[in-house]
């Protein structure tokens, strides 16, 4: 019962953690994007921060959660942060939540229902060698470089969901790095931490995965990214826990469809919640944020009228194909 509530309360901080942050982020100046200086310019503004201190209580309580209980366990109860995200937004939109809301919130609900039931996840298996670990490692750092390198070469709006779904492979990754560090603090203690390079790589990739998260919160509205990230994180870190940390889970013909119909869900019902009209950020709104005006949605040479502050002309960029990068 512990390891739920921690979980819950790990996915309450992160979903009102994520709605501030983006907030923030759509005032920063679009130059900024995908580069260190964003998270200076962001650290200026007390809405940014006051979510950030929300991501990091998440953080700290996922990482409790994660010491007690298997990453396979917890991570499809941490994708729920897109619940408390809406929460907050129909606060700030007025928006009820209708039909498609309830659809979405029952979906993602009986998604992580039917997978945890079906799948019983345990720990207790063989922890994986070297190789296997690093190739694990190394093709989630993969998958997250190339969806990087794609995002570059898209409009924002895609760019931001590609750039969300980077995010959330390297969280997947972070959460199971976490489960190896606090397990390999139980036992070996600290000294044996610190001569490790888990931790480390757990700091980097929260970093990274920062830049890259604020970055897709900057470039289009919460509805393009949040969504991705909830739903490629949980993946990530199941496909890392069962691949490097041993953790296991039914493998009877009928418990392996059903997990499959209860990971599906959760990736449904995550993206529905995430188009829901609750979620802060139209396209309207994000033109409006930016300089521009409606009418400016699709421009023909892919520059907008206006910088991202609303102060006067300058070069910000809409929704057509980056120029120059």
């Amino acid at each position: 019962m512990a390891v739920f509530l921690l979980a819950l309360s790990a996915a309450c901080c992160l979903g009102l953690g994520f709605v501030l942050q983006q907030h923030a982020a759509q005032r920063a100046p679009r130059a900024d994007l995908l580069r260190w200086r964003l998270l200076l310019d962001l650290m200026r503004m007390p809405e940014w921060l006051l979510g950030t201190g929300f991501m990091v209580s998440g953080l700290i309580l996922s990482a409790l959660a994660l010491n007690q209980g298997e990453v396979s366990l917890v991570e499809p109860l941490l994708a729920t942060n897109l619940l408390f995200a809406m929460a907050l937004s129909r606060v700030l939109t007025r928006q009820t939540l209708g039909r498609s809301g309830w659809i979405g919130v029952l979906l993602l609900g009986l998604g992580v229902t039917a997978f945890i039931v079906a799948g019983q996840p345990t720990g207790g298996g063989a922890p994986a060698g070297e190789l296997r670990h690093w190739l694990v490692v190394g093709t989630v750092v993969g998958l997250t470089l190339l969806l990087v390198s794609l995002a570059r070469r898209l409009p924002l709006f895609e760019e931001a969901t590609l750039l969300a779904l980077a995010a959330g492979l390297l969280y997947g990754l972070q959460d199971a790095l976490t489960r190896t560090t606090t397990q390999r603090l139980d036992h070996s203690g600290l000294d044996a931490v610190l001569r490790s390079w888990q931790p480390y790589a757990v700091v980097a990739a929260g970093v990274v995965g920062l830049l890259l998260v604020q970055s897709a919160f900057e470039a289009a509205p919460l509805r393009m990214s949040l969504p991705a990230l909830t739903a490629a994180q949980p993946l990530s870190g199941i496909a890392c826990a069962v691949g490097f940390l041993g953790d296991r889970l039914r493998v009877t013909p009928g418990a392996l469809a059903w997990e499959t119909v209860g990971l599906l869900a959760i990736v449904i019902g995550v993206v529905v919640i995430g188009r829901h009209p609750a979620m802060p950020g139209s396209v309207g709104d994000t033109l409006e944020t930016i300089g521009a005006s409606p009418e400016d949605e699709r421009p023909e040479d892919g520059t907008g009228t206006g910088d991202n502050t609303g102060n006067g002309p300058g070069t910000g960029t809409g929704n057509g194909p980056r120029n120059g990068d």
